[in-house]
């Protein structure tokens, strides 16, 4: 993979970190844990800037953001109830659950904005709750842009100082993203072994 992701950045430049970056965001073929450190080297060899790559990088991936948010904010929370009720279960959310983080966002969606585009796996779906409770569109983009911009640019910066050794980066970050999805999927199971039990003691089993 890390071969093929060189030979898209060295043949594309900027406009390929920036098609690399749209698709890890809107359906992650490649992890940005891969693309960003391979610019990076790219970068310390002179044949693009740092600061170029750190913002088509940037630029990438906000433009995936945009789209996730506009497509939750289209669907709305009023589409969004019915299936909940339907498929609530499989989903591991009710409908009380939605309002705890609709308020949530609506008090603090710009802190769950912005740290959560720096935690690997959330980062590329954390715009669906914001477009689905109607986030405001300047604080998402503020906050969306301010994370996003601290993750490409310590990447980058990253690849850029260890030149080839770009899998040392993936020692490290890659054990984090997988720990991050080991408990995603953990956190599911339990809740739909649990969901019986919960909905019996708050009087909303269902069948």
């Amino acid at each position: 993979m890390d071969e093929w992701v060189f030979e898209l950045v060295e043949g594309g430049g900027l406009a390929g970190i920036f098609l690399l970056m749209l698709l890890e965001t809107v359906f992650p073929p490649i992890p940005s844990e891969v693309i960003m450190p391979v610019a990076g080297v790219v970068a310390a060899r002179g044949d693009l800037s740092l600061a170029g790559v750190i913002l088509s990088g940037t630029a990438g991936a906000m433009a995936g953001n945009l789209f996730w948010y506009g497509v939750a904010r289209m669907i709305g929370l009023h589409r969004f109830r019915p299936l909940i009720e339907r498929y609530g279960r499989w989903l591991t959310l009710d409908w009380p659950e939605v309002e705890r983080a609709q308020g949530l966002f609506t008090r603090f969606g710009a802190a769950i904005v912005g740290f959560g585009r720096m935690i690997p796996t959330i980062r590329s779906v954390v715009s669906l709750p914001a477009g689905l409770v109607r986030m405001r569109l300047p604080g998402f983009l503020v906050w969306s842009t301010i994370g996003t911009v601290i993750w490409s640019a310590g990447l980058a910066i990253a690849g850029w100082v260890l030149g080839r050794q770009f899998g040392e980066i993936e020692r490290f970050i890659g054990p984090v993203s997988t720990g991050v999805i080991v408990l995603v999927v953990v956190i599911y199971i339990w809740r739909q072994l649990t969901w019986g039990r919960r909905h019996r003691l708050s009087g909303t089993v269902e069948d």
